[in-house]
């Protein structure tokens, strides 16, 4: 795939996650995080090249939540990690279904490091209120990956694209 293609596939999936923030936003932030964008940190197993951007598209999109400058450069990280960590799983040829527990367990341990201190609450009351709202998204995440395969594989072919 040429660059071209994947600036286009990489702005689209960014500006993608932000939207989603931006729609859910009333229950995306704060001590349950219901965050239906991250389903689409399990788009790195199928595209790699995304890491970067969805750790950056999280960044962007916590700058329009109420938690400040800290969730912004800690949402990055979380993207980096839980994106990174999904690339590896198809890297290490591991099971797919790991993506799950990656987009659960990555956020519900690193976003209470900074939430804890910013919202004043334990940080194993927010681990567990994040692994819970985190379980959604992982699930669609999983799904996703089957579809966008699938997309790339046969339509990708009718726009004249090639790997």
């Amino acid at each position: 795939m040429n660059k071209t293609k994947i600036i286009c596939i990489s702005g689209m999936i960014m500006a993608l996650y932000i939207v989603a923030m931006l729609l859910t936003t009333g229950f995306a932030f704060g001590a349950y995080q219901v965050r239906i964008a991250t389903a689409l940190y399990a788009l790195p197993y199928v595209f790699p090249f995304l890491v970067l951007p969805l750790a950056l598209a999280n960044a962007i999109s916590n700058m329009t939540g109420p938690l400040g400058m800290l969730d912004v450069i800690g949402g990055f990280f979380v993207g980096v990690v839980t994106a990174g960590g999904v690339f590896l799983l198809k890297k290490f040829m591991l099971p797919r279904w790991l993506i799950i527990p990656m987009i659960i367990v990555a956020p519900a341990l690193i976003v209470p490091i900074w939430l804890s201190y910013i919202l004043n609450m334990p940080y194993f009351a927010l681990v567990v209120n994040i692994a819970v709202g985190q379980t959604t998204p992982a699930i669609m995440g999983y799904f996703l990956t089957f579809a966008v395969e699938r997309m790339k594989k046969h339509e990708f072919k009718s726009f004249g694209w090639r790997e």
